[in-house]
């Protein structure tokens, strides 16, 4: 018989003994390192496809918010696709919040940047952008999923806006609208997050616009492309501020159609021969 003394001693032994045990996978494999570098997403990287589709890799996230304290608020001021004689469309970004708006937190998710290659992956795709590191003190967990104890959570900033004044800011207009294809990848991830996420996402963000294109692959069948089309498209009809320009959205040649009569009516009347 083993007595209790002896096997206490031999626990010990191992104890004093053994080296550190590194953790292994199924396979035997080293797991990676704890992650030191985070980025906060509140537009396109909260959707764990669209993040996947720059790291190579599936990304598991955490829903968060930016609290009020952090001083911008999320709007449609992020211009994409801009070069000469083109045209684009406006994305989300964050700016400064005006002198007399209200103060408003950012929710979003929180993920893992695993090496300096991935990181600069995300730099690529956000090439418009500053990436800004972010105070872990503006920042708080939605839900029993806890944040990184550890490392550095960043943000990324559409560039000239940081310190822009509010009459410096490129607004959605004819030739950079707001697209439904890039709503609607906002809103799956926000979706996937749950319903009161994706509310929040619409409440907290502004700058909506009249100038808003119906892009969607087959706008008028939009379920056949977009399964979750209908749930996204009552969450914009009835929460605001989307809900009032929500009217607004045209499918593409409603909308061309719109805007050259609205460049006609702002050309001078031609001047008849005498």
């Amino acid at each position: 018989m083993i007595a209790r003394r002896d096997v206490l001693l031999g626990l010990a032994g191992l104890a004093a003994s053994a080296a550190p045990v590194q953790a292994r996978d199924f396979w035997g494999e080293r797991l990676a390192e704890t992650p030191g570098e985070f980025l906060f997403g509140y537009g396109t990287l909260i959707n764990e496809p669209s993040r996947t589709s720059t790291s190579g890799r599936r990304v598991a996230a955490v829903p968060a918010r930016i609290s009020a304290a952090f001083g911008y608020v999320r709007g449609w001021v992020a211009r994409s696709g801009t070069r000469s004689g083109g045209a684009g469309f406006t994305a989300l970004g964050l700016r400064r919040r005006a002198e007399r708006e209200a103060p408003s937190s950012i929710n979003g998710v929180v993920f893992p940047v695993m090496s300096t290659d991935e990181m600069a992956a995300f730099d690529r795709r956000e090439g418009a952008y500053d990436r800004v590191e972010l105070d872990p003190a503006v920042i708080e967990a939605i839900g029993w999923q806890g944040l990184p104890r550890t490392g550095r959570v960043w943000v990324y900033v559409p560039k000239g806006v940081a310190g822009a004044r509010a009459s410096d800011l490129r607004l959605p207009d004819a030739d950079f609208p707001l697209l439904q294809s890039y709503i609607d990848v906002v809103l799956q991830g926000a979706i996937a997050e749950g319903s009161d996420f994706a509310r929040e996402l619409v409440e907290t963000s502004f700058d909506w616009s009249s100038f808003w294109l119906d892009d969607r692959p087959i706008a008028r069948r939009p379920w056949a492309m977009t399964p979750q089309a209908g749930a996204i498209d009552r969450l914009l009809s009835t929460v605001e501020p989307a809900a009032s320009q929500f009217r607004n959205r045209l499918y593409p040649e409603l909308y061309a159609a719109r805007n050259l009569l609205d460049q006609g009516a702002q050309q001078p009347a031609p001047r008849l021969a005498p």
